[in-house]
């Protein structure tokens, strides 16, 4: 079985590239990738990649993620996140392959407060998540075998991420401000890469498993309380904190404005997923513990 990774770079194309290997013969490609096209602005040296390639399995973990510098690039941002995604489903359905596809909470407009089903109605907030929508309804389309998984507030030890932000700012400030009003799950590159390995394999026995599913860890919490767990942690491995506990200040979305909206409600309902494929998804704690500690273990 071939394997054709897009976004090998990224942080959960990097752990894609351990959890797929197991599978098959893979390649793995990124946009700046020479003998083959790995640029998702190039949508004709997309198609002709896939046909040189040839794979059983598409995967794509590459888009454009700049939610608020998409405000002023739509143009750009829809060619790699919807049209760029068409043209793999396009080239899925041409020769019989599967696509994986990794699609955002950024769909719904972040009300209420109950976690969002895979039927509930879109409304995204910003050109991101418009983008992100019209690539999951070109897949859809196109009437090609798939796997589409919405996720949310995705980190990783590798690269930047919020946990090192709070972690270096917790060390040089006596006091933080975080939002308390946006809700959701810290769900790690690792756990991503590890579910859609597991879900390739069942969907390749038993096709009808193919479709769109919610996929975060566990649990739920605000990035208020996202930093004030990582910060405790790091204290209590008896790193330098300046911040002290009462110092970590809860605040609304509006206190830190920002060109694209972000939904409040960032709840995804897993249900579907973990019935669907025999699993059971950890709680957000124990991936952030995991990669703390690696975090950690590298400053020491």
């Amino acid at each position: 079985m071939k394997i054709l990774l897009f976004g090998k770079g990224g942080q959960v194309g990097w752990e894609l590239q351990r959890s797929l290997a197991p599978l098959g013969e893979l390649v793995t490609l990124d946009h700046d990738s020479q003998h083959l096209c790995g640029d998702f602005s190039n949508l004709s040296g997309i198609a002709q990649t896939i046909r040189a390639v040839a794979p059983d399995i598409i995967v794509n973990a590459a888009a454009h993620t700049a939610v608020d510098k998409a405000e002023s690039e739509p143009e750009l941002c829809r060619i790699l996140n919807a049209l760029a995604p068409g043209v793999l489903a396009l080239e899925a359905k041409r020769s019989g392959a599967w696509l994986v596809h990794y699609s955002t909470d950024y769909v719904f407009d972040g009300s209420g407060d109950q976690p969002w089903l895979e039927t509930d109605a879109t409304g995204p907030l910003s050109v991101y998540g418009t983008t992100k929508l019209e690539g999951e309804e070109a897949i859809r389309a196109t009437g090609c075998q798939h796997l589409i998984f919405r996720t949310s507030w995705v980190y990783a030890a590798r690269g930047a991420n919020f946990a090192k932000t709070m972690l270096k700012l917790a060390q040089e400030r006596d006091s933080l401000k975080v939002i308390n009003d946006q809700i959701g799950a810290p769900t790690g590159a690792d756990l991503l890469a590890d579910v859609t390995a597991h879900a390739i394999r069942s969907a390749l026995q038993h096709p009808d498993l193919g479709g769109l599913y919610h996929l975060v860890a566990g649990g739920q919490t605000s990035w208020h309380g996202y930093a004030s767990f990582v910060i405790d942690f790091a204290r209590h491995a008896g790193r330098n904190i300046k911040v002290a506990p009462a110092a970590i200040q809860p605040v609304p979305t509006s206190a830190f404005p920002t060109p694209a909206a972000r939904p409040n409600n960032s709840r995804l309902d897993t249900r579907k997923l973990q019935d669907s494929f025999g699993l059971q998804l950890p709680h957000w704690q124990g991936g952030v513990t995991r990669m703390l500690t690696e975090i950690l273990e590298k400053q020491s």
